[in-house]
């Protein structure tokens, strides 16, 4: 049993639904040597989340933003945290609502991941800035 903890930092993206498999596989080089296990990410932020979806198709990313910010608008009359602008408050809800770790598996030095899937990040602020998750692969080696 082994086990690989390494930062990802993700470039910095505008608020939406952001495709980040790659980008968050490439910066885990370890990956490649695990015959079985388990990659855990952890999202350290409160104004973005992670999930996994449809990656095939990029109007499922523009659907899901649209219907989330038609879930949880900004300036929602409701909200009391308003001090970091209109759209921090429903950031802060989208990322409670979609949750902020994944666990995935590892075969083979690979995610096993659905034909169509992919890992996204949910941004929920405008400008955000980059963010970091951190990744833990555990398992056996080759």
């Amino acid at each position: 049993m082994q086990i690989e903890q390494h930062i990802v930092r993700l470039s910095a993206k505008s608020r939406g639904v952001h495709l980040v498999t790659e980008e968050i596989c490439t910066q885990i080089p370890a990956l490649k040597s695990f015959e079985s296990g388990l990659l855990h990410l952890f999202l350290r932020h409160t104004s973005a989340a992670l999930t996994i979806n449809e990656n095939a198709d990029p109007d499922v990313r523009a659907d899901t933003q649209t219907f989330l910010n038609a879930l949880v608008p900004d300036g929602y009359a409701g909200f009391r945290h308003t001090l970091e602008g209109p759209e921090d408050m429903p950031a802060h809800i989208k990322s409670m609502l979609l949750g902020c770790e994944l666990t995935i598996p590892v075969s083979n030095g690979s995610l096993m991941l659905g034909t169509w899937q992919g890992i996204y990040l949910v941004e929920g602020r405008e400008y955000g800035g980059g963010r970091e998750i951190v990744a833990t692969v555990y398992g056996r080696v080759v």
